[in-house]
């Protein structure tokens, strides 16, 4: 029972939510400073919300050279799949926006890779 009180935990927050439906949306890895340029929040803050989501199951990380990209979890079971096409659901024009700002990024990619760090001048900083 405390893996599911985890996921819950986890899910409790807007900003948890929004990296949760990027990756359902998605079906991608993204890096920490894609997520920072989407979500416009800084590095710090964002890291903090990935380990959170990483403690309780629901992503996991891969390093690739300097790079950490982040995704979802295999799903294993029916609760997770149901729990993943929720989020997918989620009728919110925030989450329209992330989308918007999703498809910049992986814009810039090269090769398929962010390779070009965070592009938001006021977030660089942080």
């Amino acid at each position: 029972m405390n893996t599911y009180t985890d996921f819950f935990k986890a899910l409790s927050d807007e900003t948890r939510l929004r990296i949760l439906h990027l990756l359902v949306v998605s079906k991608s890895e993204l890096c920490v400073c894609e997520f920072t340029d989407i979500l416009e929040t800084p590095t710090y803050n964002v890291s903090k919300h990935l380990k959170i989501l990483k403690n309780a199951g629901l992503i996991n990380e891969r390093k690739e050279g300097r790079w950490v990209y982040f995704g979802l979890t295999p799903v294993k079971g029916r609760f997770l799949e149901l729990l993943f096409e929720a989020i997918k659901e989620i009728p919110a024009q925030q989450l329209k926006t992330d989308l918007n700002e999703l498809q910049k990024r992986f814009d810039i990619r090269i090769e398929g890779k962010c390779l070009l760090g965070i592009q938001k001048e006021h977030l660089k900083n942080h």
